[in-house]
């Protein structure tokens, strides 16, 4: 998955697993973006549990590169193989959005707000006002927001990092409900890659309009 909401094949492996539902057909082909509206993110490893790939009439697994990417996606933290992650979100959900907090109204909210018809939909917002974890659009690929800077998404981990104006405006690919779950504090797992960028690293400043 990417943070365009893409199903692609991609070599990378990711550090995250997903589920919406029946998405391929008997001969392991994707057929359809989602099924439910039960969005959610998991681990790769729970209680021994081993699955082969893309089974008929079992749920697709989606990988993403890290939890920031699922965010982005649309998904949130599975209650059953995450369940803390899943009671963190639930209680900044709460302080954000208000009751009711029960799994079907929070599914139901992120759904709203992560399509548009049958497309993803985003915004715009300003930089300067987006939580560490969003994901924004630049120069039509994905950008991770996070501390003073922007890195680049790729399936193998972040590419690129690029210093963060507050005053630039750009397309926001998460989802409004989540980032308002990231702005009250919550801390998406994010891939390593991010800390491997020094000064070396620092691309151009002008991210984007003024």
């Amino acid at each position: 998955m990417t943070p365009f909401g893409e199903i692609l094949a991609l070599p990378g492996r990711g550090s995250m697993m997903g589920n919406r539902g029946i998405l391929h057909d008997d001969r392991r082909r994707i057929v359809r973006p989602w099924q439910v509206r039960r969005w959610i993110a998991c681990v790769l490893e729970f209680k021994g549990r081993h699955r082969a790939v893309m089974q008929p009439h079992r749920y697709t697994e989606l990988f993403f590169l890290d939890e920031a990417t699922a965010f982005a996606a649309g998904h949130r933290p599975c209650a059953e193989c995450r369940r803390d992650d899943y009671n963190r979100f639930r209680a900044l959900w709460v302080r954000t959005h208000g009751e009711p907090s029960n799994a079907d109204a929070m599914d139901a909210k992120i759904h709203d707000d992560r399509l548009a018809g049958k497309k993803k939909r985003t915004y715009f917002e300003s930089l300067g006002g987006l939580p560490d974890g969003a994901y924004v659009a630049l120069d039509g690929k994905a950008h991770l927001v996070w501390g003073d800077a922007l890195f680049e998404w790729s399936d193998g981990g972040y590419t690129a990092r690029r210093s963060r104006p507050a005053n630039a405006e750009l397309e926001v690919l998460t989802p409004a409900a989540l980032v308002a779950v990231l702005r009250a504090g919550y801390r998406p797992l994010v891939h390593p890659t991010s800390r491997t960028f020094g000064a070396s690293g620092l691309l151009s400043e002008n991210v984007g309009p003024n």
